[in-house]
């Protein structure tokens, strides 16, 4: 029993690799480009990604699981269209906002989600989208493994 459990499990939070590769470009373009260091697509983490992300849609509020074991970015569109590489585009334009000799963010602005997508120790990536109850956009989230932002240690391999 319970291994038709477990087959069951496997198919309904499956992603095509086309939808992985999809996540996985954008990120590792932007990590190879400052730590030549790219990551995995994890169907584990892609998962919890998922399951996160269909809590969701009723409201597409981008509230953090409390207690996650995993490293998160979330964005949210009114755009229903709203893509994978949009949201990483996103996520990755924080970058003028990381002050790298000082591994901090500028002075009022916000670039932790930069510095997950780049995080050298994180080489699991997990990502699910859905759209928005009602057709109201559109909601990306995506998972790393280990966490990154870790205080006291810096994105970058050094």
């Amino acid at each position: 029993m319970k291994l038709i459990f477990l087959t069951v499990s496997a198919l309904l939070v499956s992603v095509s690799p086309a939808q992985g590769t999809e996540y996985l470009n954008p990120h590792n373009a932007a990590r190879v480009a400052v730590n030549d260091v790219s990551m995995i697509w994890s169907t584990v983490v892609a998962a919890f990604a998922q399951t996160y992300a269909n809590q969701r849609i009723s409201s597409c509020a981008n509230t953090p699981p409390s207690g996650s074991t995993y490293g998160e970015n979330i964005a949210y569109s009114p755009n229903s269209f709203f893509s994978a590489s949009d949201a990483v585009a996103r996520w990755v334009s924080e970058k003028d906002n990381y002050d790298r000799p000082a591994n901090t963010c500028n002075p009022g602005t916000i670039c932790t989600r930069y510095t997950q997508v780049v995080w050298n120790n994180s080489i699991q990536l997990g990502c699910a989208r859905v759209t928005c109850a009602g057709n109201t956009g559109a909601l990306v989230v995506c998972n790393y493994s280990p966490k990154g932002n870790i205080a006291g240690q810096v994105p970058y391999a050094v």
